[in-house]
Protein backbone atom coordinates (compact mmCIF):
# COMPACT_ATOMS: atom_id res chain seq x y z
CA UNK A 1 0.00 0.00 0.00
CA UNK A 2 1.23 3.51 -0.87
CA UNK A 3 2.82 5.40 2.02
CA UNK A 4 1.03 8.74 2.45
CA UNK A 5 -1.12 10.48 5.06
CA UNK A 6 -4.31 12.51 5.14
CA UNK A 7 -2.09 15.57 5.48
CA UNK A 8 -0.47 14.67 2.15
CA UNK A 9 -3.88 14.48 0.50
CA UNK A 10 -4.81 17.85 1.97
CA UNK A 11 -1.53 19.45 0.81
CA UNK A 12 -1.92 18.01 -2.69
CA UNK A 13 -5.47 19.33 -2.88
CA UNK A 14 -4.36 22.79 -1.75
CA UNK A 15 -1.56 22.87 -4.33
CA UNK A 16 -3.51 21.55 -7.31
CA UNK A 17 -7.13 22.46 -6.41
CA UNK A 18 -8.11 18.93 -7.53
CA UNK A 19 -10.85 16.99 -5.77
CA UNK A 20 -9.99 15.05 -2.62
CA UNK A 21 -10.66 11.63 -4.16
CA UNK A 22 -8.62 12.55 -7.23
CA UNK A 23 -5.72 13.53 -4.96
CA UNK A 24 -5.98 10.30 -3.01
CA UNK A 25 -6.00 8.19 -6.20
CA UNK A 26 -3.03 10.15 -7.61
CA UNK A 27 -0.99 9.51 -4.47
CA UNK A 28 -1.91 5.84 -4.58
CA UNK A 29 -0.87 5.58 -8.22
CA UNK A 30 2.37 7.47 -7.51
CA UNK A 31 3.10 5.16 -4.55
CA UNK A 32 3.12 8.14 -2.18
CA UNK A 33 5.52 10.27 -4.28
CA UNK A 34 4.08 13.78 -3.89
CA UNK A 35 5.75 15.37 -6.95
CA UNK A 36 4.75 12.43 -9.14
CA UNK A 37 1.17 12.78 -7.91
CA UNK A 38 1.19 16.47 -8.89
CA UNK A 39 2.30 15.52 -12.41
CA UNK A 40 -0.35 12.81 -12.67
CA UNK A 41 -3.07 15.29 -11.74
CA UNK A 42 -1.77 17.81 -14.27
CA UNK A 43 -1.78 15.21 -17.06
CA UNK A 44 -5.26 14.07 -16.10
CA UNK A 45 -6.43 17.66 -15.94
CA UNK A 46 -5.09 18.42 -19.43
CA UNK A 47 -6.89 15.38 -20.85
CA UNK A 48 -10.14 16.39 -19.17
CA UNK A 49 -9.82 19.95 -20.52
CA UNK A 50 -9.54 18.53 -24.05
CA UNK A 51 -12.69 16.46 -23.52
CA UNK A 52 -14.58 19.56 -22.41
CA UNK A 53 -13.43 21.69 -25.37
CA UNK A 54 -16.63 21.15 -27.38
CA UNK A 55 -18.94 22.05 -24.50
CA UNK A 56 -20.53 25.49 -24.14
CA UNK A 57 -19.44 27.92 -21.44
CA UNK A 58 -22.36 30.36 -21.30
CA UNK A 59 -22.27 31.26 -17.62
CA UNK A 60 -19.62 33.06 -15.62
CA UNK A 61 -18.89 36.56 -14.45
CA UNK A 62 -17.68 40.01 -15.43
CA UNK A 63 -14.97 41.65 -13.34
CA UNK A 64 -13.27 45.07 -13.52
CA UNK A 65 -10.33 46.76 -11.88
CA UNK A 66 -9.16 50.37 -11.94
CA UNK A 67 -5.77 51.98 -11.47
CA UNK A 68 -6.87 55.21 -9.83
CA UNK A 69 -9.18 56.94 -12.30
CA UNK A 70 -7.05 57.05 -15.44
CA UNK A 71 -6.94 53.36 -16.42
CA UNK A 72 -9.20 50.36 -16.11
CA UNK A 73 -9.80 46.88 -17.47
CA UNK A 74 -12.96 44.82 -17.94
CA UNK A 75 -12.76 41.03 -18.19
CA UNK A 76 -15.32 38.28 -18.83
CA UNK A 77 -14.57 34.76 -17.59
CA UNK A 78 -16.92 31.97 -18.66
CA UNK A 79 -17.89 28.60 -17.24
CA UNK A 80 -20.64 26.07 -17.92
CA UNK A 81 -22.89 26.51 -14.87
CA UNK A 82 -23.82 29.22 -12.39
CA UNK A 83 -22.93 26.74 -9.64
CA UNK A 84 -19.26 27.00 -10.63
CA UNK A 85 -19.55 30.77 -11.21
CA UNK A 86 -20.20 31.35 -7.52
CA UNK A 87 -17.32 29.20 -6.23
CA UNK A 88 -14.35 30.82 -4.54
CA UNK A 89 -11.94 29.05 -6.93
CA UNK A 90 -13.60 30.45 -10.07
CA UNK A 91 -13.84 33.96 -8.66
CA UNK A 92 -10.23 33.85 -7.48
CA UNK A 93 -9.09 32.92 -10.99
CA UNK A 94 -11.02 35.89 -12.41
CA UNK A 95 -9.50 38.22 -9.81
CA UNK A 96 -5.98 37.04 -10.65
CA UNK A 97 -6.57 37.51 -14.38
CA UNK A 98 -7.96 41.04 -14.04
CA UNK A 99 -5.06 41.97 -11.76
CA UNK A 100 -2.51 40.75 -14.32
CA UNK A 101 -4.40 42.59 -17.06
CA UNK A 102 -4.30 45.89 -15.19
CA UNK A 103 -0.65 45.52 -14.21
CA UNK A 104 0.62 44.62 -17.68
CA UNK A 105 -2.11 46.22 -19.84
CA UNK A 106 -2.08 43.88 -22.85
CA UNK A 107 -3.53 45.23 -26.08
CA UNK A 108 -5.94 42.35 -26.67
CA UNK A 109 -7.38 39.09 -25.37
CA UNK A 110 -4.83 36.82 -27.05
CA UNK A 111 -1.94 38.76 -25.55
CA UNK A 112 -3.58 38.54 -22.13
CA UNK A 113 -3.84 34.74 -22.43
CA UNK A 114 -0.08 34.56 -22.97
CA UNK A 115 0.90 36.64 -19.92
CA UNK A 116 2.19 34.93 -16.80
CA UNK A 117 -0.19 34.90 -13.87
CA UNK A 118 2.66 33.45 -11.80
CA UNK A 119 6.21 32.41 -12.79
CA UNK A 120 6.03 29.66 -15.41
CA UNK A 121 2.22 29.69 -15.69
CA UNK A 122 0.33 31.71 -18.29
CA UNK A 123 -3.23 32.95 -17.96
CA UNK A 124 -4.29 30.23 -20.42
CA UNK A 125 -2.60 27.51 -18.35
CA UNK A 126 -4.06 28.93 -15.16
CA UNK A 127 -7.57 28.72 -16.67
CA UNK A 128 -6.93 25.13 -17.77
CA UNK A 129 -5.76 24.16 -14.29
CA UNK A 130 -8.92 25.65 -12.77
CA UNK A 131 -10.99 23.87 -15.42
CA UNK A 132 -9.44 20.56 -14.39
CA UNK A 133 -10.14 21.29 -10.73
CA UNK A 134 -13.73 22.43 -11.23
CA UNK A 135 -14.45 19.80 -13.91
CA UNK A 136 -16.06 22.33 -16.23
CA UNK A 137 -15.01 24.12 -19.39
CA UNK A 138 -13.60 27.53 -18.48
CA UNK A 139 -12.58 30.13 -21.02
CA UNK A 140 -11.59 33.77 -21.17
CA UNK A 141 -14.37 35.74 -22.82
CA UNK A 142 -13.95 39.40 -23.72
CA UNK A 143 -11.37 41.86 -22.50
CA UNK A 144 -10.94 45.60 -22.89
CA UNK A 145 -8.56 48.26 -21.59
CA UNK A 146 -9.12 52.02 -21.34
CA UNK A 147 -6.22 54.37 -20.55
CA UNK A 148 -6.24 58.14 -20.17
CA UNK A 149 -8.91 60.64 -19.30
CA UNK A 150 -11.27 59.58 -16.52
CA UNK A 151 -12.15 55.88 -16.32
CA UNK A 152 -14.97 54.40 -14.24
CA UNK A 153 -16.76 51.09 -13.99
CA UNK A 154 -20.11 49.65 -12.98
CA UNK A 155 -20.89 45.99 -12.26
CA UNK A 156 -24.42 44.63 -11.99
CA UNK A 157 -25.66 41.42 -10.37
CA UNK A 158 -28.73 39.85 -11.96
CA UNK A 159 -28.93 37.49 -8.97
CA UNK A 160 -27.67 38.41 -5.48
CA UNK A 161 -26.35 34.87 -5.03
CA UNK A 162 -24.14 35.11 -8.13
CA UNK A 163 -21.18 37.31 -9.13
CA UNK A 164 -21.80 40.25 -11.51
CA UNK A 165 -22.96 39.22 -14.98
CA UNK A 166 -23.06 42.71 -16.54
CA UNK A 167 -20.07 45.01 -16.55
CA UNK A 168 -19.52 48.48 -17.99
CA UNK A 169 -16.32 50.47 -18.47
CA UNK A 170 -16.60 54.17 -19.32
CA UNK A 171 -13.93 56.65 -20.40
CA UNK A 172 -14.59 60.41 -20.13
CA UNK A 173 -12.37 63.26 -21.29
CA UNK A 174 -12.19 64.78 -17.80
CA UNK A 175 -13.01 63.84 -14.18
CA UNK A 176 -16.71 63.68 -13.29
CA UNK A 177 -17.83 60.93 -10.96
CA UNK A 178 -21.48 61.90 -11.42
CA UNK A 179 -21.37 61.84 -15.23
CA UNK A 180 -19.40 58.58 -15.25
CA UNK A 181 -21.95 56.96 -12.95
CA UNK A 182 -24.91 58.19 -15.01
CA UNK A 183 -23.36 57.03 -18.29
CA UNK A 184 -22.33 53.65 -16.90
CA UNK A 185 -25.86 53.00 -15.60
CA UNK A 186 -27.28 54.11 -18.95
CA UNK A 187 -25.02 51.74 -20.88
CA UNK A 188 -25.85 48.85 -18.54
CA UNK A 189 -29.61 49.39 -18.83
CA UNK A 190 -30.07 50.49 -22.45
CA UNK A 191 -27.33 48.52 -24.26
CA UNK A 192 -26.19 51.08 -26.86
CA UNK A 193 -24.07 49.67 -29.67
CA UNK A 194 -22.36 52.90 -30.75
CA UNK A 195 -21.23 56.11 -29.07
CA UNK A 196 -22.81 58.60 -31.52
CA UNK A 197 -24.97 58.37 -34.62
CA UNK A 198 -21.91 59.27 -36.71
CA UNK A 199 -20.30 56.02 -35.57
CA UNK A 200 -23.12 53.90 -36.97
CA UNK A 201 -21.65 52.35 -40.16
CA UNK A 202 -23.16 53.81 -43.34
CA UNK A 203 -24.16 50.37 -44.63
CA UNK A 204 -26.02 49.64 -41.37
CA UNK A 205 -27.93 52.93 -41.54
CA UNK A 206 -28.76 52.45 -45.23
CA UNK A 207 -29.98 48.92 -44.58
CA UNK A 208 -32.31 50.21 -41.86
CA UNK A 209 -33.49 53.02 -44.15
CA UNK A 210 -34.35 50.48 -46.85
CA UNK A 211 -36.37 48.36 -44.44
CA UNK A 212 -38.23 51.41 -43.13
CA UNK A 213 -39.06 52.61 -46.63
CA UNK A 214 -40.50 49.20 -47.49
CA UNK A 215 -42.53 49.07 -44.27
CA UNK A 216 -43.87 52.58 -44.85
CA UNK A 217 -44.91 51.77 -48.42
CA UNK A 218 -46.54 48.52 -47.31
CA UNK A 219 -48.59 50.58 -44.84
CA UNK A 220 -50.03 52.50 -47.82
CA UNK A 221 -48.65 55.89 -46.83
CA UNK A 222 -48.80 58.67 -49.47
CA UNK A 223 -45.65 58.74 -51.59
CA UNK A 224 -44.92 62.37 -50.78
CA UNK A 225 -45.06 61.63 -47.04
CA UNK A 226 -42.72 58.64 -47.15
CA UNK A 227 -39.36 60.51 -46.87
CA UNK A 228 -40.44 62.37 -43.73
CA UNK A 229 -41.86 59.24 -42.12
CA UNK A 230 -38.71 57.27 -42.92
CA UNK A 231 -36.48 59.98 -41.43
CA UNK A 232 -38.54 59.92 -38.25
CA UNK A 233 -38.20 56.16 -38.00
CA UNK A 234 -34.47 56.34 -38.72
CA UNK A 235 -34.08 58.86 -35.90
CA UNK A 236 -35.84 56.41 -33.60
CA UNK A 237 -33.33 53.75 -34.69
CA UNK A 238 -30.42 56.06 -33.81
CA UNK A 239 -31.99 56.75 -30.39
CA UNK A 240 -31.98 53.02 -29.81
CA UNK A 241 -28.40 52.17 -30.86
CA UNK A 242 -26.35 55.37 -30.25
CA UNK A 243 -25.55 56.30 -26.64
CA UNK A 244 -25.62 60.08 -27.04
CA UNK A 245 -28.99 59.92 -28.85
CA UNK A 246 -30.71 57.88 -26.14
CA UNK A 247 -33.12 59.40 -23.62
CA UNK A 248 -31.54 59.45 -20.16
CA UNK A 249 -33.06 56.57 -18.15
CA UNK A 250 -33.49 58.73 -15.05
CA UNK A 251 -34.98 61.67 -16.99
CA UNK A 252 -36.38 60.61 -20.40
CA UNK A 253 -37.06 64.25 -21.34
CA UNK A 254 -33.29 64.75 -21.57
CA UNK A 255 -30.94 62.99 -23.99
CA UNK A 256 -27.53 61.71 -22.98
CA UNK A 257 -26.07 64.35 -25.31
CA UNK A 258 -27.82 67.04 -23.27
CA UNK A 259 -26.79 65.42 -19.99
CA UNK A 260 -23.12 65.47 -21.03
CA UNK A 261 -23.37 69.06 -22.23
CA UNK A 262 -24.88 70.12 -18.90
CA UNK A 263 -22.01 68.45 -17.04
CA UNK A 264 -19.35 69.70 -19.45
CA UNK A 265 -17.86 66.30 -20.30
CA UNK A 266 -17.46 64.07 -23.35
CA UNK A 267 -17.57 60.28 -23.50
CA UNK A 268 -14.49 58.99 -25.26
CA UNK A 269 -15.44 55.31 -25.19
CA UNK A 270 -17.53 52.69 -23.42
CA UNK A 271 -17.67 48.91 -23.24
CA UNK A 272 -20.47 46.66 -22.03
CA UNK A 273 -20.05 42.94 -21.36
CA UNK A 274 -22.94 40.67 -20.46
CA UNK A 275 -22.20 37.05 -19.72
CA UNK A 276 -23.54 34.77 -22.45
CA UNK A 277 -24.29 37.60 -24.85
CA UNK A 278 -22.28 39.19 -27.64
CA UNK A 279 -22.86 42.73 -26.42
Amino acid sequence: MANFTAADVKRLREQTAAGMMDCKRALEEADGDFDAAVELLRVKGAKDVSKRASRTAANGLVIAELDGTDAGVLVELNCETDFVAKTDVFQAVAAQIVSVALQQRPADRLTLLGLEVRPGTTVQQHIEEASASLKEKLELGRYTLFEGGYVATYLHKSDPQLPPTVGVLVQLDKPSAEAARDVAHQVAAMRPQYLTRDEVPANVAEHERGIMEQITRDEGKPEQAIPKIVEGRLNAFFKDVALTEQPFVRDPKKSIKQLLADQGVTVRAFARFQVGQAG
